[in-house]
């Protein structure tokens, strides 16, 4: 099992292209991140892989919770994001922050959605950030106004897969591969920081 923990929180601030992060030389040690994109029917969950600088599929499901009440539809998802965690074994959790304004009752359910795996996250000691959809897209494709299909193509063309994944399931992998993308910049910006306070002293 791996121990190294990516941070909880990272900046949103500072951003390159994914081929520009790819090439740069990396020292982090093999980490895994789960990403989520939460769904009342349908959850999309996704675990990456980033060793140096490669990245690698691990696990990709849809969790189809059905059309039944609520409450049996959010034990669904807790039992299927729980579920992909004891397989996987991630070392921190990256969830889409969902903002549906047009419509409240559709965000409120949406909102339950995401409590439900996050909670699951959480109780098993898992740290949780949240990417909107802007930022996810921006990460893995180069631009916030990214199609559904330009992010399963992306994702496909990052991971190495033979073939598109599902769109819920793609959109998970790529919160995942955008929380990789900017923990990585984090760590970067803080060690330059680090090695300029050292060269002041």
């Amino acid at each position: 099992m791996y121990r190294t923990s990516l941070p909880m929180r990272v900046s949103r601030r500072t951003w390159c292209s994914p081929v520009e992060w790819r090439r740069r030389e990396s020292t982090v040690t093999p980490i895994r991140v789960l990403g989520i994109d939460p769904g009342s029917r349908v959850t999309g969950v996704g675990v990456v892989e980033i060793d140096g600088q490669s990245l690698r599929h691990v696990h990709s499901e849809c969790i189809r919770a059905g059309d039944g009440e609520l409450g049996e539809r959010l034990a669904v998802i807790y039992r299927g994001v729980g579920g992909a965690i004891a397989q996987c074994q991630p070392q921190s959790v990256a969830i889409e922050r969902v903002f549906l304004a047009t419509n409240p009752h559709a965000a409120l359910i949406l909102g339950h959605a995401r409590g439900s795996a996050m909670l699951a996250a959480v109780n098993q000691g898992l740290a949780v950030s949240e990417y909107s959809a802007l930022e996810i897209k921006r990460s893995v494709v180069g631009t916030g106004r990214a199609e559904k299909e330009q992010v399963q193509h992306m994702v496909r063309v990052l991971l190495g897969m033979d073939r598109k994944p599902p769109s819920d399931a793609a959109d998970a992998l790529a919160c995942a591969i955008c929380h990789i993308h900017t923990a990585q910049v984090e760590q970067r910006v803080a060690k330059t920081q680090q090695q300029a306070d050292g060269q002041s002293v």
